[in-house]
């Protein structure tokens, strides 16, 4: 790809997307510029080809797509500092969780292409699940973002009003899923194995239940009839969770997590 990449933003997120789009081999390292105030703690990227600068306006005059991985309190600072640099051949892309494209477009003082992204801590391991929507944008602007992306994880393309919702399923959804992985641990050591191996069968497990979902397209309960044989002890274990309120306490932290979302915003 010809095109070049400014990241402002070299926290964690910004400098996982530089490298998984690096080591994809996507973009050269010298296609990529990332920001950020103490750039000393980014000389192992500079050594790994990348540029790095604490100018945002540099970085965006060097660019075609400016990739905004900021703190949402620092978006309208960042947005007065680049507007006069953006311009007709810039496409901007925000990861900022709770900031609209309108938010972002009253910012500018150019019309601008925008996508919105929301990926998740996968990004780093480039296995992310990022929900994407957008404004003003070509078809060929938004294949460009779409191959970024899928580099870097799987891609879907939702309205706006369903991001907060994604931050929820998607990016929170991270952490639900951990939580989960950490109980199969701790029974798993209560029934006979030691910490090592239980976190090996219970990660692996998770990982293999949801490749059967992405690969097959099916439902969950057609994955789980498999394996609940009349009178056996996998769906004993499954009644006893749903007694206990598996599904509804998960169910639960979902919606309250949106709620939170909404009530900030």
């Amino acid at each position: 790809m010809n095109k070049r990449i400014a990241i402002i933003g070299g926290g964690n997120l910004g400098t996982a997307i530089a490298q998984g789009l690096t080591k994809s081999g996507f973009i050269a390292p010298s296609h990529i510029i990332i920001t950020k105030r103490n750039i000393e703690t980014l000389k192992y990227l500079e050594q790994e080809g990348l540029k790095v600068s604490n100018d945002n306006k540099e970085a965006v005059s060097y660019a075609d797509l400016v990739l905004m991985c900021v703190k949402p309190f620092q978006v309208n600072d960042v947005l007065k500092e680049i507007a006069g640099a953006m311009g007709e051949k810039h496409v901007l892309v925000s990861v900022v969780t709770g900031v609209s494209i309108e938010q972002i477009s009253s910012g500018l003082s150019k019309k601008t292409p925008i996508v919105r992204a929301m990926p998740n801590t996968a990004i780093a391991i480039q296995e992310s699940m990022t929900c994407i929507s957008y404004e003003d944008i070509s078809k060929e602007q938004l294949k460009y973002v779409e191959d970024m992306f899928n580099q870097l994880g799987e891609v879907v393309t939702i309205d706006e009003k369903l991001m907060d919702a994604s931050t929820v399923l998607g990016a929170c959804g991270i952490a639900y899923a951990l939580r989960f992985i950490r109980a199969a641990i701790q029974g798993g050591i209560q029934i006979g194995f030691d910490a090592k191996t239980a976190t090996l069968i219970a990660a692996q497990t998770t990982k293999g239940a949801a490749e059967l979902l992405i690969q097959t397209g099916h439902h969950p309960e057609q994955e789980i009839d498999k394996v609940t044989t009349p009178k056996g002890c996998t769906i004993a274990g499954l009644n006893e969770m749903e007694h206990q309120g598996f599904s509804s306490s998960l169910i639960k932290g979902i919606v309250v997590s949106y709620q939170k979302i909404a009530k900030d915003l």
